[in-house]
């Protein structure tokens, strides 16, 4: 991209135990090369790779759950709780 263009950072929201939040339109270009395409104004992107839709989200972590990253983990208390709740 040139540097005499700028254009605004797309901002991501991260949903805990859910998708990423992405101001849209994207292009979703995935490890084999296929792109994927949404014009929507905001676009969840899969976090859990249980979508029968992957890139995008179609709500299964909600029927499934999603375990905590190993970094959420190390911060539980043994009682399951995150420190200081």
């Amino acid at each position: 991209m040139s540097a005499s263009v700028e254009r605004p950072a797309t901002r991501v929201f991260v949903v805990p135990g859910g998708p990423l939040l992405v101001e849209g339109p994207v292009e979703v270009v995935l490890p084999d090369g296929t792109r994927r395409l949404s014009d929507r104004p905001v676009v969840a992107l899969c976090a859990c790779r249980r979508s029968r839709t992957y890139p995008f989200c179609d709500t299964s972590h909600r029927r499934h759950g999603r375990s905590p990253r190993p970094a959420e983990r190390d911060h539980r208390d043994s009682d399951g709780t995150a420190g200081g709740e």
